[in-house]
C-alpha cells in the first residue's frame, strides 16, 4: 500500500467516523432530555443515572468531534505534530467523566437503599425500552468506526454502557411495576455504575499508555529490531523509540549501526530499512540515523532487545 493510498484511506476513515459521530450525537442528545423528564416524573434514580450517562455520552461525542476538527488543522512551528494529541486528551476526559458519573450514582443509590422513594415502574419500563432502541442504533453506527479511532472507541464504549444501562432500567421497571419492589431501582443503578467503570477502564489505560509515549500494541519492538538487523550490513539497532501520536498515527526514531567498511550505498540501505518499518509495522513517521561508529553517540536511551528476547 503506497503512502498516498494510505493517506487517502485514513482520510476516508476519518470522514466516515465524523459522520457517524454526528448521527450518534443527534440520537443520544435528543433522547437524553426524554430520560431526564422521565426520571423526574417517575422518581427513578436508574433513569436519572442513565440520563447523566447520556449527558456524558453527548459531551464525549462533542469532544470527539472537536478533537477531529482540530486534528485537521495545519501544523505550526510551535506544534510540529499539529493537534493530533487532542484526540487522546479528549479520550482521557471521557474516561474520567464516566468515573465521576459512576461515583455519583453509587452515592445516590446508597441513600435510596436506606430510604426507598416511590417509583413509577410503568414510566421506567416505557422509557427504558425506547432508550434500548436508541442505544442500539447509536452503538451500531459507532461500531463501524470504533476500531480506527480511540476517540470514537471512547464514544462507542459510552453508548455500549448506556445500552446495558437501558436493559437494567427495563428490568428494574418490570420489578417495580409488577412486584412493587422499589429497591430494584437503586440496585440496578449500582449495576449501571459498575458497567460504566468496567467499560471505561480499558479506554483510560489506552489513553494513559499513549500519553506516556508507550509503544503501540501492534508493534513488537524486539521483532522490529531483529528484522532490521537481519539486513546485510546492519550491525545493531539502538536508541530506538516508538510511540503513538494519535489513532493510526505512530512514530519511530532509531540509530542504526552499520559495518564500518559497508561497500554499498548507505542511503539505499536506509531507504530499505525505512520500507521495512513502514510496510511491515505500519509506522508512518520514521527517522533513522545511520552510523558507522558509536563514537559521538550521546543518546542515553538504549533498548536491549537482545536481552529482552
Amino acid at each position: 500500500m503506497g503512502l498516498e493510498h494510505s493517506r487517502d484511506y485514513s482520510h476516508d476513515l476519518r470522514s466516515a467516523g465524523k459522520r457517524n459521530l454526528i448521527i450518534a450525537f443527534a440520537l443520544i442528545a435528543g433522547f437524553m432530555f426524554v430520560e431526564v423528564i422521565g426520571g423526574i416524573l417517575s422518581g427513578s434514580l436508574a433513569l436519572l443515572a442513565d440520563a447523566g450517562h447520556m449527558l456524558t455520552d453527548a459531551a464525549s461525542i462533542g469532544l470527539a468531534l472537536l478533537a477531529m476538527h482540530f486534528a485537521g488543522r495545519p501544523h505550526s512551528v510551535q506544534l510540529t505534530f499539529g493537534y493530533h494529541r487532542l484526540e487522546i486528551l479528549a479520550a482521557l476526559v471521557n474516561a474520567l467523566a464516566l468515573w465521576l458519573i459512576a461515583a455519583w450514582v453509587i452515592y445516590e443509590a446508597y441513600g435510596r437503599f436506606k430510604v426507598a422513594p416511590e417509583v413509577d415502574g410503568g414510566i421506567m419500563l416505557s422509557i427504558g425500552a425506547i432508550g434500548l432502541c436508541v442505544n442500539l442504533g447509536a452503538a451500531w453506527i459507532l461500531h463501524k468506526s470504533s476500531g480506527h479511532n480511540i476517540n470514537i472507541q471512547g464514544a462507542f464504549l459510552h453508548v455500549l454502557a448506556d445500552l446495558l444501562g437501558s436493559v437494567g432500567v427495563i428490568v428494574s421497571g418490570i420489578l417495580v411495576w409488577t412486584f412493587g419492589w422499589t429497591l430494584a431501582d437503586p440496585a440496578v443503578s449500582v449495576v449501571i455504575a459498575a458497567l460504566i467503570l468496567a467499560s471505561s477502564w480499558r479506554l483510560m489505560a489506552k489513553a494513559v499508555h499513549v500519553l506516556l509515549e508507550g509503544a503501540p500494541e501492534h508493534v513488537d519492538i524486539c521483532s522490529l529490531c531483529s528484522e532490521l538487523e537481519a539486513v546485510d550490513g546492519v550491525t545493531l539497532v539502538h536508541d530506538i523509540h516508538v510511540w503513538t501520536l494519535s489513532s493510526g498515527n505512530e512514530a519511530l526514531t532509531a540509530h542504526v549501526l552499520i559495518e564500518p567498511d559497508y561497500p554499498g550505498d548507505v542511503e539505499a540501505l536506509r531507504l530499505r530499512l525505512r520500507d521495512i518499518v513502514y510496510h511491515d509495522f505500519g509506522i508512518g513517521h520514521i527517522t533513522l540515523q545511520v552510523e558507522k561508529s558509536l563514537e559521538g553517540c550521546t543518546e542515553d536511551h538504549h533498548f536491549n532487545h537482545l536481552a529482552a528476547s
